[in-house]
């Protein structure tokens, strides 16, 4: 079912502390399955707009919180860890998705996703990790993250980094010339330690859809089936979108969209 009319509209939800800045992309009539979407690694949740429509535009009610230190969202950025993290992503189910969603976490956001399901399991109806690492990824990603986000650098430089570990052949990396937040690194690098991965990477409540880049460097096509092996393939789900890389959600949005409400359509209620 396809919905001829999208409403997105932004407001400000209060929780102890301050307040969280929430994009809502909705069908004409405001109702429909609830999804909450997680962006990557010192980026916002803008760079979900085109997956948010698409998504929208199948019947669903998309969420997308601010991460802290991003947008209108002013929640204090000391002790951060995952829990506190994932306590946002919670306190926005409870408050805008009628107490229970299906989260989605882009690359870093799916450290959030999951831990939000481990904590909060009652709020979690299902969980796509989209262009997760492996958990043990190539040596090199992490440097060249560090230098595609950081605007001190020529734009080439950057624009070479980003094909080498976000962007498929093809596909233009100059989109993520802009958009970063470099002043945050050291605080979700720390935030994303706590806790230790170990604690979350072998815990599922919900059923999870592993969406994985065709051409993504940190998830060489080895460890396709590593959490599918871990948690089982009764829980986990592997699909893979081609000509994508790690930035698979604005390189192929529209595949990234259609491959989740294809999921979602299945899970239980």
């Amino acid at each position: 079912m396809t919905h001829a009319e999208v409403r997105r509209s932004r407001q400000l939800i209060a929780v102890e502390g301050g307040e969280i800045d929430v994009v809502i992309d909705a069908p004409g009539s405001d109702r429909g399955p609830c999804l909450v979407l997680l962006p990557s690694s010192q980026r916002d949740s803008l760079d979900f707009d085109a997956v948010a429509h698409a998504l929208a535009l199948a019947g669903h009610r998309v969420l997308r919180p601010q991460p802290r230190g991003m947008g209108r969202t002013t929640l204090a950025l000391d002790h951060l860890t995952l829990h506190v993290l994932a306590q946002d992503v919670i306190a926005t189910v409870n408050t805008l998705g009628g107490g229970r969603a299906v989260l989605v976490g882009h690359a870093f956001g799916h450290f959030i996703a999951r831990v939000a399901d481990l904590d909060h399991p009652q709020c979690v109806r299902g969980v796509v990790v989209a262009g997760a690492a492996a958990r043990i990824f190539p040596p090199g990603m992490a440097e060249s993250l560090d230098i595609a986000s950081d605007a001190r650098h020529p734009d080439d430089l950057r624009c070479a980094h980003l094909r080498r570990a976000f962007f498929a052949p093809g596909n233009d990396p100059s989109v993520w010339l802009e958009g970063w937040h470099p002043e945050l690194r050291a605080l979700y690098r720390a935030a994303g330690a706590v806790p230790a991965k170990d604690r979350w990477w072998t815990v599922a409540h919900a059923p999870l859809l592993d969406l994985q880049g065709a051409n993504d460097p940190w998830r060489p096509p080895a460890s396709r089936a590593e959490l599918q092996a871990l948690l089982g393939a009764e829980r986990v789900t592997v699909q893979v979108i081609d000509q994508a890389s790690h930035a698979l959600v604005v390189e192929q949005p529209v595949a990234v969209a259609g491959a989740i409400a294809r999921w979602v359509a299945g899970l239980p209620d």
